[in-house]
């Protein structure tokens, strides 16, 4: 009895976890057709970026993809946003990019402040017991 139920939620679970994958063998046609449109948007968005930005600023993006990729992504986007919109003049150098690294860097770090209250440490009559 208890391999039944066992055996229940595990079915349940990989049910579960073929939804959430999307899983298509059920259509094998589809999942290639998602593979090759995600393969071609790579493509696009290298060869984008091989045409605006120069040799050291590319190096320094390569640099930055291998310590934070999550950032480095964003950069790629944003460039590949301004290239399509027509906000780029040149190839980008590496001064420029630094600069667009900064401001990427401003609008997402977040800003920890401490606030001490001074007048309730003062309050604090524990201190006085000796």
């Amino acid at each position: 009895m208890a391999d039944d139920g066992l055996e229940a939620i595990r079915q349940k679970r990989l049910a579960e976890l073929q939804r959430q994958q999307g899983d298509f063998r059920g259509n094998p046609q589809a999942a290639q057709e998602q593979q090759e449109k995600a393969r071609q948007e790579q493509e696009f968005k290298e060869t984008l970026l091989s045409q605006c930005l120069d040799q050291p600023a590319r190096a320094r993006l390569a640099n930055i993809k291998a310590a934070k990729p999550e950032k480095a992504a964003m950069v790629e986007n944003v460039i590949v946003r301004m290239a399509q919109t027509g906000q780029l003049a040149g190839k980008m150098n590496e001064q420029s990019l630094k600069g667009l690294l900064e401001n990427i860097s401003e609008r997402t770090q977040k800003k920890t402040t401490v606030k001490f209250d001074r007048r309730r440490a003062n309050l604090d009559d524990s201190d006085e017991d000796f």
